[in-house]
């Protein structure tokens, strides 16, 4: 029994080294003991039967579904928050002891409302001795201003008295030529007329000194009045008021604090209208315009709607996006700040193709587009532009109006590569 499985074991491996090592012979000693036509008769549906199994076994087994485009109410949706129109801390200008209550936050404001109240100290004194300063100095006007009159008219008696002067010197000197004057009486009208021209002098300094009285009254009055402004203002600072209506999003300054320039007394928010803040990526932002409308859904089932009010002209460095702001009416203050929005801004009506997500995938650059079936059966890449998604699926364009899209597979196959397509509308 053993030498019957030793020779079996013998034979199987001569066996086994022909058909493997020797098997280029072995085929060539059949062909040659092979009928010769029908070796030949057979080649031919050989050669024609092997290229459809071929193509057959290349090709990728995936799953498609035909789309036609349809016209959509386009719209631009972004994600947002919620941000006050208008928000400032109120901080002091000048320094004292908070001698009001505080406010607590939450607190609904008014413009102009007293938020925080500090001791006024000597300020009330300093004002009242910058008022009294001013009025001292208003109440030397009169006598000032009555001086110019005053000099004018010595300067017209002494101008007069000079045209009297050269009149009587000219005829003394006439009347010395003749003989008819005495030199005495000719030295006396020269020295009146002298006389005379040293007094238009003495009126004309009076003048200008009368002149340059009053411009120094007019500079003591601007610089009084400056005190008193300067005085004012340190007491109206001393009452730090609401800029605009809005709520308290802090309390404000306790009593007995002491505030300092530049303390915060409060920070005043305006809710009432408030702003939706997105960010449109540059592929979108041509198609939003300023008084566009736009609708969003807060946190919960909130909807609201307003208008565009900005679109940034300057992309951000760093995401490439635009900054866009919609202001919406809140009158109940129902609408806080920093809350989450999905926003929708309308825009123009657009062609596309309503995809599931998983269909979307991305090309060796990068791009995100779809593979769809060619009219060839190969996989084919085209890159589209996303629209909105929806519960549905993903809306797109940038596809023709209808198309084949392989939506399981994509992942496996490039472009060019033979696919054998299932459709799903057929599997369902």
């Amino acid at each position: 029994m053993r030498i019957i499985s030793i020779l079996t074991a013998l034979l199987v491996i001569a066996v086994l080294y022909g058909v493997i090592m020797e098997r280029d012979r072995l085929l060539g000693f059949a062909q040659d003991i092979a009928p010769a036509a029908p070796a030949a008769e057979e080649a031919a549906p050989a050669v024609e039967e092997a290229a459809p199994q071929d193509r057959s076994a290349a090709a990728v087994a995936v799953i498609a579904m035909r789309s036609t485009a349809q016209e959509i109410d386009d719209a631009v949706v972004l994600r947002g928050e919620t941000q006050p129109s208008r928000e400032v801390e109120v901080k002091a200008e000048t320094s004292g002891r908070v001698i009001s209550a505080p406010l607590p936050k939450g607190s609904a404001v008014a413009a102009g409302q007293a938020l925080c109240t500090l001791d006024p100290g000597t300020s009330g004194a300093s004002l009242a001795e910058a008022k009294a300063a001013l009025a001292e100095a208003e109440a030397q006007r009169p006598q000032i201003e009555a001086r110019i009159p005053e000099a004018q008219a010595s300067l017209v008696q002494a101008q007069a008295q000079l045209e009297e002067a050269q009149i009587n010197l000219t005829a003394a000197e006439e009347l010395a030529k003749g003989g008819y004057n005495s030199r005495t009486a000719l030295a006396a009208a020269r020295a009146a007329q002298r006389a005379a021209e040293a007094g238009v002098s003495s009126a004309e300094a009076g003048l200008k000194s009368a002149e340059s009285g009053r411009d120094s009254l007019e500079a003591s009055l601007e610089s009084a009045r400056a005190a008193v402004a300067r005085a004012q203002t340190t007491v109206d600072d001393l009452t730090i008021e609401a800029p605009f209506a809005g709520v308290l999003e802090s309390d404000t300054a306790e009593l007995g604090a002491l505030m300092s320039v530049g303390a915060s007394c409060a920070t005043v928010l305006q809710l009432d209208p408030i702003r939706l803040v997105g960010y449109v990526p540059e592929t979108d932002v041509a198609r939003v315009v300023p008084g566009a409308r736009a609708g969003a859904r807060l946190t919960g089932t909130t909807l609201v709607t307003g208008t565009v009010s900005f679109v940034a002209r300057r992309a951000d460095e760093t995401t490439r996006t635009f900054r866009v702001e919609i202001t919406l009416p809140n009158p109940d203050l129902a609408i806080r700040a920093g809350q989450t929005a999905e926003i929708a801004i309308e825009a123009e009506g657009a062609l596309a193709h309503l995809l599931p997500q998983s269909a979307l995938t991305l090309d060796d650059d990068g791009r995100l587009g779809v593979r769809t079936v060619a009219g060839d059966d190969s996989a084919r890449f085209m890159p589209v532009t996303v629209l909105r998604d929806s519960r549905e699926g993903i809306w797109v364009r940038g596809l023709p109006d209808t198309v084949d899209v392989i939506t399981v597979g994509q992942e496996y196959v490039t472009d060019g590569v033979p696919v054998a397509p299932s459709f799903e509308e057929v599997i369902q």
